[in-house]
C-alpha cells in the first residue's frame, strides 16, 4: 500500500505546474514511482534445472551460463543443437521432433534471426499439424518469450536461429 501511495503522491506533485517551471518543458519521469520491479523478481528463483536464456551474440546463446554456438531448439527443459543456419532452411524435417514429443508443446516460438521474417506455408501448416502454435519473432524477443513461459510451467518450444542471421 506504501508504494501506491508514494506514486500518487508522485503524482500530484508532477500535475503541479510550479509558476518558476516553463509550461513546455517536460514532466518529471514517474518510471521508479510505479515500478514494482525493485520489490518483484522472478526471473532468479528460476530453479536450477530450468533452461533459462541469459545473452545472445551474433553466433550464438548463453544458456545457464554455458554459451552455445549456432542454433538451438529447446523443448521444455531440453536443449539440442540444431542444423539450420538460416530461416530458409528450416522445414518440417528440421522440425520433425514435434511428431514424437509428448506433451506436444502449446507453441513453438520461432527465433528468425535479427528481423522478424514471413514463414513458408508449407512450414506453417506443418507446425499446425503437430497440434502447436506458431510465434515468428526475432530470436532475442523468442528466448525472452521462452524464459518466460517455461518459468511459468507452461510446455513450450523454442527453434532459434543465432541473432546474427539476417537473411
Amino acid at each position: 500500500m506504501a508504494v501506491r501511495e508514494k506514486a500518487m503522491a508522485t503524482l500530484m506533485r508532477a500535475m503541479r505546474t510550479p509558476n518558476h517551471m516553463p509550461c513546455n518543458q517536460p514532466l518529471p519521469s514517474l518510471r521508479r514511482a510505479f515500478s514494482l520491479y525493485d520489490q518483484i523478481n522472478l526471473i532468479d528463483n528460476v530453479p536450477e534445472d530450468q533452461l533459462r536464456f541469459q545473452q545472445f551474440t551474433v553466433t550464438g546463446f548463453k544458456v545457464n551460463g554455458v554459451h552455445y554456438e549456432g542454433s538451438l531448439l529447446c523443448v521444455g527443459n531440453l536443449l539440442m543443437s540444431w542444423h539450420p543456419k538460416k530461416l530458409s532452411e528450416i522445414t518440417s524435417e528440421s522440425l520433425s521432433i514435434f511428431q514424437t514429443v509428448r506433451p506436444v508443446p502449446e507453441i513453438l516460438l520461432l527465433g528468425c534471426g535479427k528481423y522478424i521474417q514471413p514463414v513458408n506455408p508449407e512450414l506453417r501448416a506443418f507446425i499446425r499439424s503437430t497440434g502447436m502454435k506458431l510465434e515468428a519473432v526475432d530470436s532475442r524477443n523468442a528466448a525472452s518469450t521462452y524464459n518466460i513461459l517455461n518459468e511459468e510451467g507452461r510446455i513450450v518450444a523454442a527453434a532459434l536461429l543465432p541473432y546474427g542471421v539476417e537473411s
